[in-house]
């Protein structure tokens, strides 16, 4: 079909509107990204418009050199999970609540921890080798204790929050009766092939190295955090020691990358990730995480801490001894003591503050340093 001469220059005014009203509109649009550049607010969350900031706000000052001299402090701070310099590890000096005090006497444990201030560590069991949870769990498969009252912790959990404690969960980690029993693939094999090996407690131990076992303990972690915990530490974190299992990889390897996978996975720059194991040449991993040690005498406290800070940098602050008595050896380090000796501890503590503290200059006879 041939255009004639009067469609063609048509076609060709239009064709040269176009291109004016083209130019006119990208000229427009750079002109208005320019201007509104001036209001764009970056955050964390992404960049956004902020048309209330004034032309005052907007104007800025006038950047001056340094004096000569002046040391300029640089702080690197990368990523969203990087540790923030204000939320720092501190050492734990608090208190535990096991399986047998919630079982005994839960009620007992709101009058203990009345009297506490804010920030004391709790630490309270929330989980059991038999895979039974003792909170009310949503997680699907997961069972909930009929060894205690649900509702009494769930309630006793909303009044550590209130009381603004910092809280720690513990939770067994590999030693899950009833995971393995449902997920065989993630469970330890016996020896002999012809199903999982049960440990003397009749419960099913599961393989670090299977992402089913990473991915369930995650689930768990993530929801106590959601439940407004600081801190969670996996007990049984460790092989069964027994020689009728089937792995044949390196086991401390194996440890040592599951817990990496956990802190990387869970851990964030307010959360922690900590281990409670066995072995006191565990190499702890790198982040935001402590390493908690059962049933260590007081007498080799030192021994032990010592060993410790060869694979842990900072012992004082990410080692933490689970004590069973008083005793002041456990005081140089992080230490939970159980939850009933809280009346003597914090009366003790109490006594040192108001204790008048030795002069180590003569005094004159008014009782003022001169």
């Amino acid at each position: 079909m041939r255009l004639s001469y009067r469609t063609k220059r048509r076609i060709r005014s239009l064709a040269i509107v176009a291109a004016i009203a083209l130019m006119l509109f990208i000229i427009a649009w750079f002109c208005s990204v320019v201007f509104l550049e001036r209001y764009v607010v970056y955050t964390r969350d992404g960049a956004m418009l902020d048309l209330s900031i004034s032309a005052n706000e907007i104007i800025g000052e006038k950047v001056t050199p340094p004096s000569a001299g002046t040391n300029i402090s640089i702080y690197y701070n990368e990523g969203d999970d990087a540790i923030n310099m204000s939320d720092e590890l501190q050492k734990v000096d608090g208190y535990y609540i096991d399986i047998n005090a919630l079982k005994t006497d839960i009620a007992g444990c709101w009058d203990l921890m009345e009297p506490l201030n804010a920030n004391t560590p709790i630490l309270i069991d929330l989980k059991g080798g038999y895979g039974s949870a003792y909170y009310s769990s949503t997680l699907p498969g997961i069972i909930t204790s009929s060894e205690v009252s649900v509702a009494s912790v769930d309630e006793l959990i909303g009044y550590m929050n209130e009381k603004n404690f910092y809280t720690i969960a513990r939770i067994s980690a590999f030693r899950d009766y009833n995971y393995g029993l449902n997920h065989v693939p993630a469970g330890l094999m016996h020896v002999n092939g012809k199903g999982l090996w049960p440990d003397e407690g009749h419960c099913y131990w599961l393989d670090p190295t299977k992402e089913l076992t990473l991915e369930w303990i995650a689930s768990i972690i993530t929801e106590i955090k959601n439940m407004g915990f600081d801190e969670v530490v996996l007990t049984d974190f460790c092989f069964p020691n027994t020689d009728m299992i089937r792995f044949d990889g390196d086991k401390d390897a194996a440890l040592v990358s599951a817990a990496d996978w956990l802190i990387q996975k869970c851990g964030t720059s307010k959360f922690t990730v900590s281990f409670s194991v066995t072995n006191h040449e565990f190499a702890l991993p790198q982040g935001r995480t402590r390493m908690y040690l059962e049933k260590v005498p007081a007498t080799n406290v030192g021994a032990v801490a010592n060993k410790v800070s060869e694979t842990v940098t900072e012992a004082p602050i990410r080692l933490v001894f689970m004590a069973d008595t008083n005793d002041t050896r456990f005081n140089s380090y992080g230490v939970l003591r159980p939850l009933s000796a809280a009346p003597a501890i914090e009366a003790q503590k109490a006594a040192a503050a108001t204790a008048p503290t030795e002069a180590t200059e003569p005094t004159a006879p008014n009782g003022r340093y001169g």
